[in-house]
C-alpha cells in the first residue's frame, strides 16, 4: 500500500507461528519490517526470504526482549537499516502451564521475564524513539477473561500488558501514536498444537461459535488493521480477536 512506504515495522517473536504471519502480512502491505528473533536464526531467515521473495522489504534482527540493553541495540539496527521505526508489535512471549499451586520460581521468572519486562523494555524505548504517527500493538490473550485454569501466571503477565496499552496511550499524548492491544483465542500455531492430545484441540476448536481455532493469518490481519491507517482513531483499547468465545 502506498500509504505506508517508507514506514517500517518491528515485529518481535516474528521467526515463527503469529508473529511470522504478522511480518509477512505488514510487509505484504508496503512496510519494511525487521523480523526479531531470539534463537530461531535459521526459521528468522526464512521469513526474511519469503518476504524478499514477494518483492518485499526485511532483515532479522536478534534480541533477548527481556534485556534492555539488547532492546537498544535492535532499535539502533533498524534506524541504521530504515532511518527509524513507526510501527511497534510486541508479539514475543513464551507459555508455561500448571495450577498456582504446583507453578515453580522458574515458571513465574521466565514468563514475567519475556512476557511482562520484555514488552516493557520494547514500550520503553518506542517511547522514547518511535516515529510520531505511528502505532504499538501488544499481544495479550483471551484467557485474561476466560480464566482457565492452569494458566495463571502466563493470563497474569498478559493482563498486564494490557494495563499497559491503556496507560502508555495516555502518555503518547500529542504524538499521533496509537496504542492497542490484540488478544487472541486458541489459535493454530505449532506452539499450542503440540503435547495437547487431539480430543484437547477438537474441544478448544468447538469453545467459539464458529466452531474452529483461529489461524494465525485470522490474527495478523487484525494487527495490520491497528497498524495501518483505518484504525487511527482506535486507541488504547484491547481487541479479543477469538472467534466469539467471550
Amino acid at each position: 500500500m502506498a500509504t505506508n512506504e517508507n514506514r517500517t515495522a518491528l515485529v518481535t517473536g516474528a521467526s515463527r507461528g503469529i508473529g511470522a504471519s504478522i511480518a509477512e502480512r505488514l510487509a505484504a502491505d508496503g512496510f519494511n519490517v525487521i523480523v526479531n528473533y531470539a534463537g530461531s536464526e535459521a526459521a528468522a531467515h526464512q521469513i526474511v526470504e519469503k518476504i524478499e521473495a514477494a518483492g518485499d522489504k526485511a532483515i532479522a534482527t536478534q534480541a533477548d526482549v527481556s534485556d534492555a540493553v539488547a532492546v537498544k541495540r535492535m532499535f539502533d539496527s533498524a534506524e541504521t537499516a530504515f532511518g527509524g521505526i513507526d510501527i511497534l508489535v510486541n508479539n514475543a512471549g513464551i507459555l508455561k502451564l500448571a495450577p498456582i499451586a504446583d507453578s515453580d520460581d522458574a515458571l513465574f521468572d521466565t514468563q514475567v521475564a519475556i512476557n511482562f519486562k520484555g514488552t516493557f523494555n520494547l514500550l520503553r524505548e518506542a517511547a522514547n524513539r518511535l516515529r510520531d504517527g505511528g502505532a504499538i500493538v501488544n499481544l495479550s490473550t483471551s484467557v485474561v477473561g476466560l480464566k482457565l485454569e492452569t494458566y495463571g501466571v502466563y493470563a497474569a503477565t498478559k493482563a498486564a500488558v494490557e494495563t499497559m496499552t491503556g496507560i502508555m496511550a495516555k502518555e503518547l499524548r500529542g504524538r499521533s501514536i496509537t496504542v492497542n492491544t490484540v488478544a487472541p483465542g486458541p489459535t493454530a500455531t505449532q506452539l499450542f498444537l503440540d503435547g495437547k492430545p487431539q480430543e484437547v484441540v477438537d474441544r478448544m476448536s468447538k469453545m467459539s461459535p464458529l466452531e474452529r481455532l483461529g489461524t494465525p493469518q485470522d490474527i495478523a490481519n487484525v494487527v495490520a488493521f491497528l497498524a495501518g491507517p483505518d484504525a487511527a482513531w482506535v486507541n488504547g483499547q484491547t481487541l479479543r480477536a477469538n472467534g466469539g468465545v467471550i
